[in-house]
């Protein structure tokens, strides 16, 4: 009977995993010599997986690939003779790993409404409105295929087709159309045209660098000032990146900054020194 009794009790006892790991970005998942492998590195390789299937796969297939992964490029690169374009190569990527980070950390708090308040007044307060023009016209290189297309539209005859068969402009196949645009959207000859037209009328031909053209207002409006949380976005992209210049700017000028006098500026072109140990 004591057989029997010894296996119950084995399996009453429940299994004892192994105590957790201690985990941080500094914990050691592998060494390649006296070279170690850290969780930190694992993350970063994962957060530049750019294929989606790859992204996806189960925990331990992606960390069981990356980890081989890095064992051998690690194995590989100890085997490599660092001369000073791999010096220089590696001190670009360490500087510019640490100036993306700096900016990171600089865009990392969201605009205040003042902030914001005050970029939108900046821009849009002392505004005025702007005059819009729903136009469509019709393009051709001479100016007498311009007045020979005028007398047909004064005789009746449908602008939309004529722009279809005559028009050398892309907006041609779409029976001339421009949708709606502002004065300085334009060449100033077309824009002051336009601006001389009352809406439904058709223009005597008009020259510019693109051709002869004649045009049709169809109407007119007045762009107001959009209201700030139509554009809120935009103006929190616009203060996050003026922040970051500011500050750019600030560190450069506070750094101890000196130019080296005399470095021919043709040994750009000397990748030789390159090879140097």
């Amino acid at each position: 009977m004591t057989r029997p009794i010894l296996l119950a009790a084995m399996i009453a006892v429940p299994m004892l995993s192994a105590p957790a790991l201690a985990q941080d970005a500094d914990t050691v998942v592998a060494t390649v010599g006296d070279e170690q492998i850290t969780l930190g590195q694992m993350i970063v390789m994962k957060q530049s997986i750019q294929d989606p299937n790859m992204a996806n796969l189960p925990d331990q297939a992606l960390w069981d690939m990356m980890l081989d992964q890095l064992i051998r490029q690690t194995a590989v690169a100890q085997s490599a003779e660092e001369d000073a374009g791999v010096r220089a190569q590696l001190e670009l990527q360490r500087r510019n790993t640490l100036a993306s980070a700096a900016v990171t950390q600089i865009a990392e708090a969201d605009p205040t409404e003042e902030e914001l308040k005050a970029t939108y007044d900046r821009l849009f307060a002392q505004a005025d409105a702007v005059r819009e023009y729903n136009a469509a016209h019709i393009l051709v290189e001479t100016e007498e295929e311009a007045k020979e297309i005028k007398a047909q539209l004064d005789d009746g005859g449908d602008f939309g087709a004529l722009a279809e068969q005559h028009s050398t402009g892309p907006s041609g196949p779409n029976q001339g159309d421009l949708g709606w645009f502002s004065a300085d959207q334009m060449v100033a000859p077309f824009a002051d045209a336009v601006a001389a037209m009352e809406p439904g009328s058709v223009s005597d031909p008009v020259q510019t660098e693109f051709g002869w053209h004649v045009i049709k207002l169809n109407e007119t409006r007045l762009r107001e000032a959009p209201p700030l949380e139509e554009v809120r976005d935009q103006i929190s992209q616009m203060v996050l990146r003026e922040k970051v210049e500011a500050e750019i700017q600030r560190l450069v000028e506070a750094a101890d900054v000196e130019k080296t006098e005399g470095v021919d500026p043709a040994a750009l072109n000397n990748t030789d020194l390159l090879e140097a140990n």
